[in-house]
């Protein structure tokens, strides 16, 4: 059977189509579009009536793939920027009347649920001393596995559009906004570091976008045409991408081989934010995984 499943975050809506037959899967079809949800309103939680528009547009574009694939079953999730939207109902009814999806609003602890399986279909099992980390439009996951189970998680909503819309970033940044991006960070998110302190993480396992850009930058591959179940990306190499983007100007970005040009501000604060837990955690690698919400879909799916 094909199964597709689409993931409406803040910032792009994500398509995977899987054929499945009993445990086993194949991945036959992955794409994205931009639908910037934030945009304007995820300060106030509220969704603007573009960010209506250009949802409509991409489920609409999605649903012409999915239709020239035959698939037998299409799930629809939604997280942080619709979860937390005050014209929620009204958001999930127009798009419900305007492309016949049914939208799951999941939570934050159930985003995190679904990442941690995502990425166990990549990896398998996950070492102990190891962290997951998601970064979101809307909100980041962070997932520590222990005996192939969750030990920990957290959803916290200080996604990146949230960054940009609260804390303008100049271009280039400058010293002080960087200052004031890792305190809101440090601050917002301190029941991460109080569960980690004292503890030993070798490894961050990193999945979604911002960490597939820094996988292409350093490949210099260009966006969405390598496909990666596991890379390693040693501190040092993320330290020269970090240092060459941080304090780029956007057109300098553009022009950056393996930039996604969904990414070309977001990809400043979410470096910041890995950057700082490396620095407060001691993480000695990191392992980019394309796998996270979408995959944890399909990994439920094979062993329900």
């Amino acid at each position: 059977m094909k199964l597709a499943v689409i993931d409406l975050g803040t910032n792009t809506c994500n398509l995977l189509i899987a054929e499945i037959s009993g445990k086993t899967y194949s991945l036959i079809h992955q794409s994205k579009v931009g639908v910037k949800l934030g945009k304007g309103g995820i300060h106030k939680n509220q969704l603007t009536p573009e960010a209506f528009q250009r949802a409509t547009a991409a489920l609409k574009q999605h649903l012409q793939t999915i239709a020239s694939y035959s698939v037998d079953t299409v799930r629809t999730l939604a997280t942080s920027a619709v979860r937390d939207a005050a014209n929620q109902q009204e958001f999930t009814q127009h798009l419900f009347t305007e492309t016949g999806l049914r939208l799951e609003t999941i939570s934050g602890e159930r985003e995190a649920q679904l990442i941690f399986e995502g990425v166990q279909l990549a990896l398998g099992k996950l070492p102990n001393h190891s962290l997951i980390m998601d970064i979101g439009g809307g909100s980041n996951e962070f997932i520590e596995p222990h005996d192939e189970a969750i030990h920990w998680k957290a959803s916290f909503p200080l996604g990146m559009a949230r960054v940009l819309e609260q804390l303008p970033i100049s271009d280039p940044i400058r010293p002080n906004e960087i200052t004031a991006i890792e305190n809101w960070f440090l601050q917002g998110m301190k029941p991460l570091w109080q569960q980690l302190n004292n503890k030993q993480v070798y490894q961050l396992i990193g999945c979604s976008g911002a960490f597939d850009t820094l996988a292409d930058l350093l490949d210099e591959t260009p966006p969405g045409t390598k496909s990666r179940s596991r890379q390693l990306i040693s501190i040092q190499d993320f330290n020269r991408i970090a240092a060459q983007v941080i304090f780029s100007t956007k057109a300098q970005r553009d022009q950056m081989i393996g930039m996604d040009p969904l990414r070309v501000e977001m990809i400043v604060p979410a470096l910041l934010l890995i950057r700082l837990t490396i620095q407060k955690l001691g993480v000695r690698e990191i392992i980019q995984t394309d796998y996270a919400l979408r995959e944890g879909v399909l990994f439920e799916w094979i062993n329900h």
